[in-house]
């Protein structure tokens, strides 16, 4: 609500930049609303999500397309392609320091905002490790610390979207909180698995989550810095990923056996972490 501020004596009437309102932002939709649709739509999502029955993990989910091995690594281009998440975390990482080693750099408003994209980098490099080693002999219990790296990277770039959308106080105090559940879903994925009832309904969470209220955070807050259609673009080529994993065995028979659609998933999902190191490079302040 806009209250109509007394004239000068002048007669002139002093505006008030739509930013400047405590209780509204740029639109001058109420702050309040804002977070309470976001949150509703959190808990909604949570809600049907588990109120799912449980999903067990496919028996056949080990067995990918391309098992041909190469100078004594088995799976060969399903685990050499892992290298592209360490070089994609690696120049994440690097970029981060440089960017806050050049003078008047205007990448972060806030320097606290780069703690969490240095969480997600860091979580990027751990993938291309732990990917590697479960691609070596996948079985479940490596897949566990592949999903755990994973699920760091997942939740620790919601942070930062949090961060400067939200707060970054609210983006920071999120940050361990989103970390620890992605863990706790990934571990309890994996003790379902020793049960013989798999559930995989805590792990489609830690993946669905950041994919569907990252748009409403932009939808709803005002962008902070610019070339925000990178934030999409990052949800896009992950997306395209999963499909790449999904039709593992259709891409590696259209390719006629040169390529499976994992393979192809690694390369688009380290793409996609390549894309938000380079929008840290690019962007300056809104």
């Amino acid at each position: 609500m806009h209250h109509r501020l007394p004239a000068r004596q002048s007669g002139s009437v002093p505006r008030r930049s739509p930013r400047a309102g405590r209780n509204g932002g740029a639109d001058g939709a109420p702050v309040v609303n804002r977070h309470t649709a976001f949150a509703a739509l959190a808990a909604v999502l949570t809600a049907l999500v588990f109120l799912m029955p449980p999903v067990a993990q496919p028996v056949s989910y080990h067995d990918f397309a391309d098992r041909r091995g190469c100078f004594g690594m088995p799976n060969c281009l399903d685990t050499a392609s892992n290298v592209l998440f360490l070089l994609a975390g690696a120049y994440g990482l690097h970029g981060l320091r440089r960017l806050s080693a050049r003078a008047g750099q205007r990448a972060f408003i806030d320097s606290r905002e780069s703690r969490a994209y240095a969480v997600f980098f860091f979580g990027i490099v751990l993938i291309g490790f732990a990917s590697a080693w479960y691609h070596l002999a996948p079985d479940n219990q490596r897949l566990a610390w592949d999903r755990a790296a994973m699920a760091l990277a997942f939740m620790a770039w919601f942070a930062t979207q949090l961060a400067e959308r939200v707060s970054v106080r609210a983006g920071l105090a999120l940050l361990p909180i989103l970390v620890v559940a992605g863990l706790c879903g990934v571990l309890y994925w994996a003790w379902s698995e020793t049960q013989g009832t798999g559930d995989l309904r805590p792990w489609l969470l830690v993946q669905l989550a950041p994919m569907v209220l990252v748009p409403l955070l932009l939808r709803l807050h005002p962008a902070r810095y610019s070339h925000q259609r990178d934030v999409f673009a990052v949800l896009g080529l992950y997306g395209l990923a999963l499909l790449f994993d999904l039709g593992d065995r259709a891409v590696f028979a259209v390719t006629g056996g040169v390529v499976g659609g994992h393979t192809l998933k690694h390369v688009v999902a380290a793409l996609a972490a390549y894309w938000v190191a380079r929008h840290l490079r690019r962007r300056k302040p809104a």
